[in-house]
C-alpha cells in the first residue's frame, strides 16, 4: 500500500492542485454560482478519483507487493504480477531477462564442464611422462642428485593431485561413496604415502591412535585431506633433530577427534581466520615460495560435502594443531 500511495502521489498532487483552482476560476469569472455547486463538484471528483485509485490498487497489488520484494522476483520471476499493462509488460521483461540468464547459465556451465574435461585429461597425461621419470631414476648413480629428483617428482605429483581433486570438487556428488572406515588404518596409509618427505625433512611422525577408532566417509578424499595437512605440518616446521608431528585419535563426548600436531613456525593471529581462504599463503606462507594457498582452502570443502568438523588451532613459533572430528555413529 505505502509503495503504491508514493507511486500515486503525482496523480493526488495535481488533484489537489486542481481542486483549489476550480473555485478560483469561478471566483474570478464572476459568474456567482452557489458554493454548493462547486462544493458538489469537488466531491464528486473525490469520489471518482477513489474509485480509481481503488480499482489501480487490486489491479496492481501483485505487482507492488512483488516490487516491495524483489529477492521474491528474482528467485521467481515467473510469478503473476497482476492484469494491468504495466504488470504485463514487467512480467515480459522479466522472463526475457531470465531466458538470457538460463542461456547464460547453459553456456557457463559448458565452458567449466569443458575445462575439467581437459584438465582431468592433462593430469592423467601427465602421470605418465612422471611414471617414465621415475623409471629412469633408478639408473641414476649419484644418490644426491636422484635424491633431489626424486623430491621435484613428488612435488609434482601432490601438484598434480591437488588440480585432480580442486577440478572435481564441483562433482563431488558424483565421485565419492561413504564406507565405515577404520580411522587409524587411513591415517597410517596417509603417513606412509608421504614418508619420504618426512624423511627429507628429518620430521617423526608421532603416532597415537586407538585402534577401534571407525568413522563413515569416503577414504580416496580423506587421504587426500590428511596429505594436505600433513604435508604443511612437515614443510612448516624446522628441519631441527626431534621436531615431531603429532597425529593422536580419541573420543570426546559422542565425537571422535583426530589431533594433526605439528612444531613449526605457527600463523600470525592477524592471518588465523583467512587460512581457508582461497589462495591465500599469508605472512608464514610468502616464506615458502611452494605455497599456493589452496591446501586448507580444499580441505575445508571437502570437510563440508564429507560432513566433519574442522578447527585449526595456532600461535607464532609455537606450531600448529588442525583438529578433524565425526560424529560416532555406533
Amino acid at each position: 500500500m505505502k509503495l503504491f500511495l508514493r507511486d500515486q502521489l503525482p496523480l493526488i498532487g495535481f488533484y489537489l492542485l486542481q481542486m483549489l483552482l476550480v473555485p478560483c476560476v469561478y471566483w474570478l469569472s464572476g459568474e456567482g454560482r452557489p458554493m454548493r455547486i462547486v462544493l458538489y463538484g469537488m466531491l464528486l471528483s473525490t469520489v471518482v478519483l477513489i474509485v480509481y485509485l481503488t480499482v489501480r490498487y487490486f489491479q496492481l497489488h501483485p505487482y507492488y507487493r512483488v516490487l516491495q520484494q524483489p529477492k521474491q522476483l528474482v528467485d521467481e520471476p515467473f510469478q503473476s504480477l497482476g492484469s494491468a499493462p504495466l504488470a504485463d509488460s514487467l512480467q515480459d521483461l522479466m522472463r526475457e531477462l531470465e531466458r538470457k540468464r538460463q542461456d547464460e547459465i547453459g553456456r557457463l556451465r559448458s565452458h567449466t564442464e569443458q575445462q575439467i574435461v581437459f584438465m582431468n585429461r592433462w593430469v592423467h597425461q601427465m602421470k605418465t611422462p612422471l611414471s617414465i621419470i621415475q623409471l629412469t631414476l633408478e639408473d641414476v648413480d649419484d644418490d644426491k642428485t636422484a635424491g633431489s629428483i626424486q623430491d621435484e617428482l613428488d612435488k609434482m605429483r601432490k601438484g598434480l593431485e591437488m588440480v585432480l581433486h580442486s577440478s572435481r570438487l564441483d562433482q563431488f556428488e558424483g565421485d565419492f561413496r561413504v564406507e565405515p572406515l577404520s580411522l587409524p588404518e587411513v591415517v597410517r596409509s596417509s603417513i606412509a604415502e608421504n614418508r619420504r618427505l618426512f624423511i627429507r625433512r628429518g620430521i617423526t611422525p608421532d603416532i597415537r591412535l586407538d585402534k577401534d577408532l571407525q568413522i563413515y566417509s569416503d577414504s580416496k578424499w580423506l587421504r587426500f585431506m590428511f596429505t594436505q595437512i600433513l604435508t604443511n605440518a612437515v614443510n612448516y616446521s624446522d628441519s631441527k633433530a626431534g621436531k615431531k608431528v603429532i597425529i593422536t585419535a580419541y573420543m570426546k563426548e559422542e565425537r571422535i577427534v583426530l589431533d594433526i600436531q605439528d612444531q613449526g613456525i605457527g600463523i600470525s593471529a592477524e592471518d588465523i581466520q583467512r587460512v581457508f581462504h582461497p589462495y591465500f599463503t599469508g605472512e608464514r606462507g610468502r616464506q615458502y615460495y611452494e605455497s599456493t594457498g589452496m591446501g586448507l582452502y580444499l580441505v575445508r570443502e571437502i570437510s563440508t560435502r564429507l560432513g566433519n568438523q574442522i578447527e585449526l588451532f595456532s600461535k607464532p613459533d609455537e606450531g600448529t594443531l588442525v583438529r578433524f572430528s565425526w560424529m560416532n555413529r555406533k
